[in-house]
């Protein structure tokens, strides 16, 4: 990786996300962060929060996608984004309120200290998250654990994390990845077959009882399970470096 200085952004991507959106911005700008918004199609009231927000905050840049694509969509054309404007890193931050804000400072200073390395959330849960969302993540661990023949990664649907922007961009360049609920998933297997480094920090996730949520139980478990046989199968295609991998390792 070059020598780049370290330049990080805050994304954001939203759909219909209205409630919340305008105080995660003041504290994102407030930590001194630029913010790069990834409107995927949003309805008319959603937008006009939006105009409202880039009118009242100069560090705040729009992308506008004309019509819904998926979490993954808006992802893919913000990191990119992201990189062409001349940032290093982006922070993901779901546009729900779910995340816990106080801790970007932390994961922007380990992004800092390693700044090739994928830093990555694992959820530390209270009382409010449905059950089902639960029980899903478990199954998914599983799988997550299969396919890169490893338990190191924690938790691989957290929308939290750090992207250094030039590896991330350059695999998404070399690998199709789902479009919506499957992307984080993806994503960081996606990485790890890649061989770059990541680092895992815990932070607490709440469900606010008037949130908005996109998950759709049967398509996005579609989706989540078809992304987790397609990766299956290149598991087995890469299985001889994976385990030398892991063999070199634990030998260190």
């Amino acid at each position: 990786m070059d020598n780049l200085p370290f330049n990080p952004c805050a994304l954001i991507p939203v759909y219909n996300h209205s409630q919340v959106l305008t105080a995660i911005v003041a504290e994102l700008v407030a930590l001194q962060l630029p913010v790069i918004l990834v409107d995927d199609g949003s309805d008319t009231p959603c937008k006009a929060v939006i105009e409202a927000i880039i009118e009242k905050f100069p560090a705040v840049t729009l992308v506008a996608r004309q019509f819904n694509g998926g979490k993954g969509a808006a992802m893919k054309d913000g990191l990119r984004t992201a990189f062409e404007m001349g940032y290093s890193h982006a922070v993901q931050i779901d546009a729900d309120g779910q995340h816990n804000r106080g801790d970007i400072p932390r994961f922007l200073t380990l992004a800092s200290l390693a700044p090739e390395s994928l830093v990555c959330a694992y959820p530390i849960y209270d009382e409010s998250i449905p059950k089902h969302r639960l029980y899903g993540r478990y199954a998914t661990h599983i799988w997550v654990w299969i396919n890169t023949l490893s338990m190191t990664i924690k938790d691989s649907m957290c929308g939290f994390r750090v992207y250094p922007l030039r590896a991330s961009c350059l695999l998404l360049d070399e690998s199709s990845m789902g479009n919506r609920m499957d992307f984080d998933g993806e994503f960081v297997v996606r990485w790890f077959w890649s061989g770059g480094s990541i680092l895992q920090q815990g932070t607490e996730v709440t469900y606010p009882l008037d949130g908005i949520s996109h998950f759709r139980l049967w398509r996005d478990n579609g989706l989540i399970s078809w992304m987790h046989a397609r990766l299956f199968f290149g598991m087995l295609v890469r299985s001889p470096l994976l385990l030398f991998r892991k063999l070199r390792n634990n030998k260190k």
